[in-house]
């Protein structure tokens, strides 16, 4: 089976080494050179632990290749994922000029072979766009009919930080197909996996992957809500989470509390769904709550530093952790964004850090930013964490209070436990910590 995964981005990457490593011939494609020639080198175009190994697998296998000639694969493949992106447009509603521009070119790319193919989904696109939009264009771009296009939609479910072993390993797999022809493809491709597959519509498998996403959503502005009455009501939102996690209907998962929710997928895909359902005169007073109070939870630690600080005009803060979330370099809706700009509007000096995110956060903040954790902390009157990452579990007391001028943390992960820093020299507030 002769596997073809236009776009080489966050999916599209893990996508293909991932079946790459499970034995397929994929050819990786994307339009930009730069891309193709780093994977072809080995490189992996962006940070996920575990990637860059077996990108080297496959190629050294000669299971994993890349190209920018989109058309001559596309035509020679058995099976084509479209795992291009689906950014927002300003008004929120997802913006599919990615996913028109690949289905026509499926279309022409197939339009003079006589074998079937099967063109499967991959990225997060609304309901009905499977059907209304690709299959339409496709079958209008090849001439082609029907019964020798195989249709479907297959929603990924990767955690950014641990995709490659949710790509190995899925809880679940969705296959939203329109013929035999594309399931049966689909059930040969994951015939490895032990975990449940469901068979739906492909609309079902659209709705699928973004209720499952709002829920998560919705579960983090909820906690967060309940975690700063906690604080106004002095008392541990961590030990209130561990008592509402006891219950087996709520479960344990998802109820830290912090500045919010970010990355390229939950901000974006409530926006897309909330938008879808306002055209078509739905009402949508879950998904605006989620959005109104994760875009105000960066403020809180904002606020902090202000108690602690008092006036903060020229006060050096660092914001630690510049990513949406630990073991990533993606920094697409990252809550430092808002607390950066918050920060810049009260004149003071900002510095960020990260292990990873640096130049794409610089780029797009104006901002300072180092990956030396030393020069951050260096004379600083606080520091915020925003990502909680390893690095920063494991600072001890003394190694701030010999760096900073005001040895102050504002957590904003809850990424150390109540007492931690109890007698160091060290003033630690947090969200839901109470007093």
């Amino acid at each position: 089976m002769r596997i073809s995964v236009i776009g080489s981005g966050y999916v599209g990457i893990v996508t293909g080494a991932t079946l790459a490593e499970a034995g397929f011939k994929i050819t990786c494609l994307d339009i930009l050179e730069e891309k193709i020639s780093d994977i072809k080198r080995g490189i992996s175009p962006i940070y996920e632990p575990g990637l860059e190994r077996l990108i080297r697998n496959g190629l050294d296998s000669g299971n994993l290749n890349a190209s920018t000639e989109l058309e001559k694969h596309i035509a020679n493949s058995d099976v084509v994922f479209v795992c291009v992106g689906t950014p927002s447009n300003e008004d929120g509603s997802i913006d599919l000029q990615y996913i028109e521009n690949v289905s026509k070119t499926i279309g022409k790319s197939i339009k003079d072979s006589e074998k079937d193919i099967v063109v499967v989904v991959k990225s997060t696109v609304v309901p009905l766009t499977t059907e209304e939009t690709v299959q339409k264009i496709i079958l209008e771009e090849s001439g082609r009919g029907r019964e020798t296009v195989g249709i479907a939609m297959n929603p990924e479910f990767l955690r950014e930080g641990s995709a490659v072993d949710d790509a190995l390993n899925p809880d679940r797999i969705v296959l939203g197909c329109t013929d035999e022809k594309s399931k049966a493809a689909l059930m040969k491709i994951y015939e490895g996996h032990t975990c449940p597959i469901m068979h739906c519509d492909p609309r079902t498998a659209e709705m699928i992957k973004y209720s499952s996403n709002s829920f998560l959503a919705a579960k983090i502005s909820f906690v967060n809500e309940l975690a700063n009455m906690c604080d106004k009501w002095n008392m541990d939102f961590e030990m209130v989470a561990e008592g509402m996690g006891m219950d087996s209907r709520i479960s344990k998962q998802f109820l830290r509390a912090g500045v919010g929710f970010g990355g390229s997928c939950f901000p974006k895909d409530v926006k897309a769904l909330r938008r879808a359902a306002k055209n078509d005169g739905l009402g949508s007073e879950m998904l605006d709550a989620t959005l109104s109070v994760n875009e105000k939870q960066p403020e809180i630690v904002v606020n902090m530093a202000r108690e602690i600080l008092g006036e903060l005009k020229n006060k050096r803060i660092v914001v630690l952790g510049l990513a949406f979330k630990a073991d990533t370099d993606d920094v697409r809706e990252s809550r430092a964004f808002n607390i950066v700009e918050k920060l810049k509007n009260e004149n003071v000096e900002v510095i960020g850090h990260d292990p990873q995110a640096t130049e794409a956060f610089a780029e797009e903040s104006g901002i300072t930013c180092t990956d030396d954790l030393e020069e951050a902390l260096r004379d600083a009157d606080c520091a915020i964490i925003q990502t909680e990452w390893n690095e920063y579990k494991s600072i001890k007391p003394e190694f701030l209070c010999n760096l900073m001028k005001k040895p102050v943390v504002i957590d904003g992960r809850r990424t150390f436990d109540n007492g931690y820093f109890a007698g160091t020299g060290v003033e630690y507030v947090a969200i839901g910590l109470g007093n």
